[in-house]
């Protein structure tokens, strides 16, 4: 949905659902971008002065359509899979119901002809449009994305059935007879199926694990390490050697790690794996990391936040400089709640730099640096050679020293907007670590705009989801007001074939942000501990991560044994 600025002014004024003030504010924005300005519609998205929702609410009334909550809805996959994946994708449209010769479909514009047109032509059916948002739509569209997924097999096995050789033949390796061995056509079977297993069951990691007996294969799926199978051990060397020609790493050296890459190409869809091989008293270990960056969902709006504590950081993003921290540990979703938020940023205006270890996901518009520590090239280094570069807004992947945080903050303190990582377990812990780095608490009380911690935590299997009687135990925690009476009603996974019988499909976020006020300044510049820092937040309305999470666990999207996993480490 992309509503023009002049109609979008016109339904504004028609519905009175904005102030006057902010609508100014608005304009001011678009006014102030001389080059590729941005819709009315986005800045007022951006600046968080309207939701989707909203917007979809007079948009739906103003075309006489009526619009559809996608987030409560599962339909069935043999309706949804009746428009094809990339056509679904390009229009931003969603069957949801079939009616005799009839066709629902969630639509992003539902007054565009070419797509209807388009849609009646693949489906032969005639189109009820319904209305709904193009991010509701492309994050219904990932839970369905495994159905659509059987057609591609094929492509897989073909675009990787020859890269061995190929590969072997550019290095120029004396391995002939190994090379014999891992071409052989049950190896190559194995790779394959290794590799499309991941992607059909949305791993984010392949672990390849030896043992006495096997080479274990593990997926790690919504952050959750699963046994997928068991290879002989025999067949190991050969396994992992064609996935380091693959790589192209050294198969003759099995005695010390190594790290590479591939890339695999299926209909446009690009996927990287990255890969790290380290040696055991039972042979090479190999990790994949699966980078497909078709299914990157970048969008603030979709990640889970809470709404106010969304807007409030939304605020934040357009301060034009200070440090903005985003702590939590590895596998939290750091890296996509960055990448969204630059992606709001990102309108063509400002010079955006990220310094990576690594670069995980290339993003048009963005200059991404890889550090490289092995030939002198680390955050601190690149972080001097970008202050250079005139920049707008910098992104550091990770504060690990005190010479990179006083750069960082030497950056924010000069006009620049600075978005860095912290491994810590809550929000104002970060504040803490900053000064045991030995960063002065005057300039960290002056440069530091929030600290927002996180953790993803699985999201209960839409498809077999069921609704029970919460235990007294249990029900006295999460309601101890007793609102509900005594009886609450909380949600869980049976286990089905789409979650893979975990009961579990997806993840959210849970968070808390901590917004530096002038008590939280203070606080910094008494050293005071985390704890007192933690309060002073709290009184200013800071929800923590577990109170977040307690708030999805009443609205039936993850279940409170995830929270209490998640949470165990911030409490």
């Amino acid at each position: 949905m992309q509503i023009s600025d002049r109609n979008l002014e016109r339904y504004i004024e028609k519905y009175g659902s904005l102030k006057i003030e902010q609508l100014a504010e608005a304009k001011l924005e678009i006014a102030r971008t001389l080059r590729n300005p941005p819709s009315l519609q986005n800045v007022l998205l951006n600046l968080g002065f309207m939701t989707e929702d909203q917007l979809i609410t007079i948009y739906s009334q103003e075309i006489n359509v009526a619009s559809v909550d996608l987030e409560a809805l599962s339909p069935d996959p043999a309706i949804v899979t009746l428009v094809p994946e990339e056509l679904a994708i390009e229009k931003g449209c969603l069957a949801l119901e079939k009616k005799g010769t009839q066709l629902v479909v969630a639509m992003q514009d539902p007054n565009d002809l070419n797509a209807l047109d388009e849609l009646n032509r693949h489906t032969k059916m005639s189109i009820q449009p319904l209305l709904a948002s193009r991010g509701a739509i492309r994050k219904k569209l990932t839970e369905y994305h495994d159905h659509y997924k059987i057609h591609l097999v094929q492509h897989l096995m073909e675009s990787v059935k020859d890269q061995g050789k190929e590969l072997t033949q550019q290095m120029g390796l004396n391995v002939q007879s190994l090379t014999a061995v891992t071409d052989q056509a049950p190896i190559v079977k194995a790779v394959n199926l290794i590799l499309i297993g991941a992607l059909l069951k949305r791993a984010s990691d392949i672990h390849m694990i030896p043992d006495k007996r096997y080479l274990r294969v593990k997926y790690r799926v919504d952050g959750i390490l699963q046994e997928e199978q068991a290879l002989n051990i025999s067949d190991a060397a050969a396994v992992i050697s064609r996935i380091k020609i693959m790589s192209k790493l050294d198969i003759s050296e099995k005695r010390m790690p190594q790290d590479g890459t591939f890339q695999i190409s299926i209909e446009g869809r690009e996927i990287d794996f990255r890969v790290a091989t380290t040696p055991t008293i039972w042979g090479e270990k190999v990790v994949m990391r699966v980078l497909d960056k078709s299914g990157l969902l970048l969008g603030l709006d979709h990640l889970g936040f809470d709404p106010e504590e969304l807007k409030e950081f939304k605020r934040i993003i357009h301060k034009p400089h200070g440090i903005i921290l985003i702590v939590g540990p590895t596998g939290s979703g750091k890296t996509t709640t960055l990448y969204s938020a630059l992606d709001i940023l990102n309108t063509g205006d400002k010079n955006i730099s990220t310094v990576e270890d690594p670069v995980e996901y290339k993003i048009e518009g963005l200059t991404q640096i890889q550090v490289h520590s092995d030939i002198g090239l680390n955050f601190a280094t690149v972080l001097r050679s970008l202050l250079r570069q005139d920049p707008d807004i910098i992104l550091v992947g990770e504060v690990r020293d005190l010479e990179t945080t006083e750069i960082a903050i030497r950056a924010a303190l000069t006009g620049h907007l600075v978005f860095a990582t912290l491994h810590t377990n809550d929000a104002a812990g970060a504040i803490a670590r900053l000064t045991e780095m030995g960063a002065e608490p005057y300039l960290i009380a002056s440069a530091l705009r929030c600290a927002m911690s996180q953790r993803l935590v699985r999201n209960i299997c839409p498809q077999c989801r069921e609704s029970y009687l919460a235990p007294p135990e249990i029900a006295a925690r999460l309601d101890p007001e007793s609102k509900h009476k005594g009886e609450l009603l909380l949600y869980r996974g049976k286990g089905c074939r789409y979650c893979f019988m975990t009961g579990y499909r997806g993840r959210s976020v849970i968070s808390e942000l901590l917004v530096v006020n002038d008590p939280i300044k203070k606080s910094i510049l008494d050293r005071s501990t985390s704890t007192v820092i933690e309060s002073e937040a709290r009184k200013a309305g800071m929800r923590t991560m577990y109170e977040d999470g307690v708030d999805k666990v009443l609205r039936g999207i993850t279940s409170f044994e995830e929270i209490l996993k998640t949470t165990e480490d911030s409490q």
